[in-house]
């Protein structure tokens, strides 16, 4: 257990610094840092703020859904964001276009790694994730098509209201999958394999 809840907290850690790198590097992020970047840019909030915000809005939509969260779920709405937030304060912005690229490719790398671990520990799903697998399970619609279209629509909002959304965006929706399917294997942790939580294991 402690080698679970270790392993939980690092990833969701890494995973909020791998969130500072992508804003650092400022050449697009993920769909939902995008989303995150427009509505912390509409109200002048930290981004770390924002994802707190989010990711409590996003559980209460759970709740007609009738998904249950777990240790995950909880720590990943309030870890994510803070670590995001003090990562950015020890990271300083970058001019070089170089270095910016360097930066993006270690966000990638470090988001792949960081959800392999938070996934591998099996404390259940993210709230952004929960709420994809929700709408699946009561209203029938394929996961591809419920993921697909959340996706489109944050990244749509996101980039309206400012958010980032250049090559970092295309080169993560390229790369995130295989980097994690790689990745996951190193943390699985055999307990979890054996008795699997409730929840789909999916990328917070």
């Amino acid at each position: 257990m402690m080698r679970r809840l270790l392993q939980l907290y690092i990833g969701l850690v890494l995973y909020g610094v791998s969130t500072a790198m992508f804003v650092r590097a400022d050449l697009g992020a993920d769909p939902w840092n995008v989303f995150h970047l427009g509505v912390a840019k509409i109200f002048s909030l930290n981004i770390g703020m924002v994802m707190i915000l989010v990711g409590a809005l996003v559980l209460l939509l759970w709740i007609p859904l009738r998904q249950r969260p777990g240790l995950g779920t909880i720590s990943n709405v309030i870890v994510l964001g803070l670590a995001a937030d003090a990562a950015l304060a020890m990271m300083p912005p970058l001019e070089s276009l170089a270095a910016r690229s360097i930066l993006l490719l270690s966000a990638v790398a470090v988001n792949a790694i960081a959800t392999g671990m938070y996934i591998g520990a099996g404390f259940g799903s993210g709230p952004r994730d929960g709420l994809m697998t929700g709408i699946n399970a009561r209203t029938g619609w394929s996961v591809r098509s419920v993921r697909t279209a959340i996706e489109v629509t944050v990244l749509i909002s996101g980039w309206m209201m400012g958010g980032t959304l250049g090559v970092g965006t295309v080169l993560y929706a390229l790369a995130i999958g295989p980097l994690i399917q790689l990745c996951l294997p190193w943390f699985r942790i055999t307990a979890v394999i054996k008795n699997p939580p409730a929840q789909p294991e999916v990328v917070p």
